[in-house]
């Protein structure tokens, strides 16, 4: 083998490696990179009996200009890490791994401080733990995975690193995703109109009633192969909840700064654990922009007379106007303390681009409103993941976003405008699995079902849920959540599954807090939290406040008497566009942002956020209550007859919603 490897540093794991090697390839030795790398090399090798990040650094620098792709062998904190195996230009560089490896350990905000630390300091030379049996080990692996790089076959350090315990020896290989913000090799490209247009495509159904169009039998292998994993993973832990009524797990997406929980509610462990790695996905793309750059950097006014089409000077047709989402009160921005600065039309923020399905063309859109935790500067409102939606195709992404911003809306809408729905007769429902639901709720969490038609003008069938504690005790007394679907049957489910994910598990929480959620029946600016809003109305005397809706005197209606026959389409994007024409013909914009990242992108998922101007937002905190300028709070009533005519501002409810 007429190979050259370059092996820098000196190091007792780089004469094993050179003696391993000897004989099978042409061995340069370099104790670092201030030497030039011959230009013949083949493959270089940074082995070190410590950690060096600085040295690691310098050589993503020299290799990667040099096109000469590298592995990496050290020992840190007791154990010894292999690879990643390195190649110019793709990506997946050794910074990836490092910060992959970073935030998903649990102490990475004081390894970040040491990492910094040892590339100022330049560390110690050799970890204690570096042993000569841990060496030797280690030598022998990273020969053979050089060996294999030689000779044209495929590395299983390509996205990989292998951790070995220096005390037992006992070793693991740990995957890890490129890093699409890397400033080594990532590559995203710059946000642009082009790249926002949608042409919607065929999404067949998997069948069987389902409305997605991929399964997660089908997703299972790479979900866990890609995603999950406790050293390096995407998501790092996984939790069951044994006592939630039905299956619930919980999974973890790590960040510097926080943990945020992804969770997932079906009749199966299994299942469950794919749906929560689903909805973490879907929590890291929404939370900012991961996936392109963000170029635009303007004020509303400036774009909105700036000219895209010199034929066209009516920039407003290529601006979302921020004011159409909803934004706060004068009162709400003059309070002392307020978080949000009015809407300024002079001040430059970011932009992102999104598509208007009404306008059939790309929509400049504030970045705060398409992304719930962008960082992005001039902030006038509290944006949450309303209409964020993951799915096996961006037509479903775009289907499960849109119910998502229905649901809400629906919810919100009866709440302010205490609307008394019909409410369902569930054994009309005609669905075994639906009844089995309802029963194991009453006999294994003591809560009674009440489900209530919230269907708006909009004709998709929307559903209000309350569950009912029927034993006196200190649990929470009453829990809301609501569902939207074509299928009304789908909708109670879905809103079942969100109920029970709070049914036993807050007990405690609840009694040890009932002391402040007791002020906040009188002192509603206490409620700032999402989890508030539920606490509140687990109290007893909240009972009252949803007379409106738990009235006995109003009688059953059967399914069958308050919604149409779902429509039978076989491919998703069918009901999709039936939905996109109603709102149209209800003067609705849709507007699709396209979060998808690369991370997702490698499976064929994609997620999004559907803006849907004029329907209510979801916010939490009673404070940050947005209102101002959407009008069908006041109009939609009258509409569906619920009232003789358009209600005015001071007849909405002033009390905080009881959205979970």
């Amino acid at each position: 083998m007429n190979a050259a490897v370059a092996v820098i540093g000196e190091s007792d794991l780089a004469d094993r490696v050179c003696a391993e090697l000897s004989g099978l390839c042409r061995i340069i030795r370099c104790a670092d990179f201030k030497q030039d790398m011959p230009e013949a090399t083949d493959l270089a090798l940074v082995l070190h009996d410590a950690w060096h990040p600085s040295v690691h650094r310098e050589a993503e620098d020299v290799l990667q200009s040099a096109g000469i792709p590298w592995l990496r062998g050290f020992v840190a904190f007791g154990e010894g890490v292999l690879g990643p195996l390195v190649r110019p230009g793709m990506p997946g560089c050794s910074r990836c791994a490092d910060m992959r490896h970073l935030i998903a350990g649990r102490d990475r905000r004081e390894i970040w401080g040491l990492q910094q630390q040892l590339a100022e300091t330049g560390g110690i030379r050799r970890d204690v733990w570096a042993s000569r049996s841990g060496l030797a080990y280690m030598a022998l692996l990273l020969a053979a995975e050089s060996q294999k790089l030689l000779q044209g076959e495929r590395s299983r350090l390509e996205e990989n690193m292998i951790f070995i315990d220096m005390k037992t020896l006992s070793g693991a290989s740990h995957c890890f995703l490129p890093d699409p913000q890397c400033p080594v090799c990532g590559r995203l490209p710059a946000d642009s109109a082009e790249g926002a247009r949608i042409v919607l495509q065929p999404s067949p159904k998997l069948g069987g009633g389902s409305y997605r169009s991929r399964s997660l039998k089908d997703l299972r292998d790479p979900l866990l192969k890609d995603y999950l994993d406790y050293k390096t993973g995407f998501l790092n832990s996984k939790m069951f909840d044994l006592v939630s009524p039905f299956a619930d797990v919980n999974v973890n997406l790590p960040m510097f700064a926080l943990d945020e929980a992804a969770a997932g509610r079906t009749h199966s462990y299994a299942e469950s654990e794919l749906t929560a790695m689903m909805e973490g996905l879907e929590r890291y793309c929404g939370m900012a922009p991961r996936g392109k750059r963000t170029v635009v950097m303007d004020s509303y006014r400036n774009l909105l007379n700036r000219s895209i089409n010199p034929a066209d000077r009516s920039m407003d047709t290529f601006v979302l106007n921020p004011a159409s989402v909803g934004l706060y009160t004068k009162e709400q921005y003059e309070r002392p303390g307020f978080p949000y600065p009015p809407f300024d039309p002079d001040l430059p923020m970011e932009w992102v681009w999104g598509y208007s399905f009404m306008r059939e063309a790309p929509v400049l859109v504030p970045q705060i409103l398409a992304y719930y935790n962008a960082g992005s500067t001039n902030g006038f409102v509290y944006e949450t993941s309303n209409g964020c939606a993951l799915g096996g195709s961006l037509e479903e992404a775009i289907f499960y976003g849109m119910m998502e911003v229905v649901e809400r809306d629906s919810f919100l809408l009866t709440w302010y405008a205490k609307l008394p729905l019909p409410r369902l007769d569930l054994a009309s429902s005609g669905d075994t699995e639906l009844e089995l639901m309802v029963n194991r709720l009453q006999t294994v969490a003591g809560y009674d079902t009440y489900v209530y038609n919230a269907t708006m003008e909009n004709g998709i069938p929307s559903v209000w849920v309350i569950a009912k504690n029927k034993k006196p005790s200190d649990r929470l007394h009453l829990i809301c959540a609501a569902g939207a679907h074509p299928d009304p049957v789908k909708a109670v489910k879905g809103a079942l599954h969100e109920l029970s994910g709070m049914m036993l598990t807050l007990d405690e929480k609840f009694a040890a807090g009932r002391e402040l959620y007791e002020r906040m029946v009188h002192e509603p600016s206490l409620v700032r939290e999402m989890e508030d809003h539920s606490m509140l109305y687990g109290l007893p005397q909240m009972e009252e406040r949803l007379q409106f809706l738990l009235d006995e005197n109003r009688p059953l209606r059967t399914f069958a008497e308050q919604f149409k026959p779902a429509p039978g389409h076989s491919d998703l994007t069918d009901d999709l566009k039936e939905m996109l024409k109603t709102f149209r013909r209800l003067q609705l914009d849709v507007i699709v942002v396209d979060q998808t990242t690369p991370e997702l992108r490698r499976n064929g998922l994609s997620c999004v956020k559907v803006l849907i101007p004029g329907m209510l937002p979801m916010s939490f905190g009673y404070d940050l209550t947005r209102l101002t300028g959407l009008n069908r709070v006041l109009t939609v009533p009258a509409q569906l007859g619920y009232a003789e005519r358009p209600l005015r501002k001071e007849q909405l409810n002033p009390h905080p919603h009881p959205f979970p």
